[in-house]
C-alpha cells in the first residue's frame, strides 16, 4: 500500500488515538524493538496503517517487509523442501519491521505453529513486528491451537506491543460510489 502517516484522516471515528500515532511516528518503538498489534473489522484501515508505520520507519532508515501471514507460512513450508528454510528465517530476522498481515484468518497447523514460533523467537527483543487481525487479541490463543505453543508465540508478540483497536464500517464501503441499475416495469 502507498500509505503515509501524514495522510491519516482522524475525522472518521475509527478509534484512532492521534497521540499514540504521533508517538509511533517517532519510530522509538522500532529502536526499542517493540511490536504493534492492529485489530478491527474488515476495511477499517488496519493494513494501511501498518504500511504507513513501516513506511515511516523506512524514511527513518530502517528496513521493512510486508507479508500476509498465510503466504509466509506457505513460503516457510516450501523453503523446507528446497533447502532455503534457514536462509528465509535469517532474512526475516534481519528486517527491522516485519508486517504480518491478516493474522488469524485460519487455524494454524502444528507445522505452522512451530514455524511462527521460530520467526518470532528470532525477532523477539531484536526487531519489531506489526500484526494485523480482524480478531480481538483475546481470540488469538484459540486460533493458534496448541496451548503451549500459543503461550510461547503470544508471549513474544503481545506483551511488548502497542495495541490499536480500530472500529467502524469499512472505509472501502464509504469510498465506493456504486451506481444502482434502474429497473423498468
Amino acid at each position: 500500500h502507498t500509505a503515509i502517516l501524514e495522510d491519516i484522516d482522524y475525522r472518521n471515528s475509527r478509534g484512532l488515538d492521534k497521540g499514540l500515532i504521533q508517538s509511533l511516528a517517532s519510530c522509538q518503538w522500532v529502536k526499542e524493538h517493540l511490536n504493534v498489534l492492529i485489530t478491527g473489522p474488515t476495511g477499517v484501515g488496519k493494513t494501511w496503517l501498518a504500511c504507513a508505520l513501516a513506511h515511516k520507519a523506512c524514511r527513518e532508515g530502517y528496513t521493512a517487509q510486508y507479508v500476509r501471514l498465510t503466504r509466509l507460512l506457505r513460503e516457510l513450508t516450501i523453503a523446507k523442501g528446497d533447502g532455503q528454510y534457514a536462509k528465509l528465517l535469517t532474512n526475516l530476522a534481519k528486517v527491522d519491521v516485519l508486517i504480518l498481515d491478516d493474522w488469524g484468518l485460519m487455524k494454524l497447523s502444528a507445522e505452522n505453529r512451530r514455524d511462527l514460533l521460530e520467526v518470532l523467537e528470532d525477532r523477539h527483543g531484536r526487531r519489531s513486528t506489526i500484526a494485523t487481525s480482524q480478531l480481538p487479541i483475546e481470540e488469538w490463543h484459540g486460533v493458534i491451537g496448541d496451548a503451549t505453543l500459543a503461550d510461547a508465540i503470544l508471549d513474544r508478540l503481545v506483551h511488548n506491543a502497542y495495541k490499536i483497536n480500530l472500529r467502524g464500517e469499512s472505509m472501502r464501503k464509504q469510498q465506493t460510489k456504486l451506481t444502482g441499475t434502474e429497473t423498468s416495469e
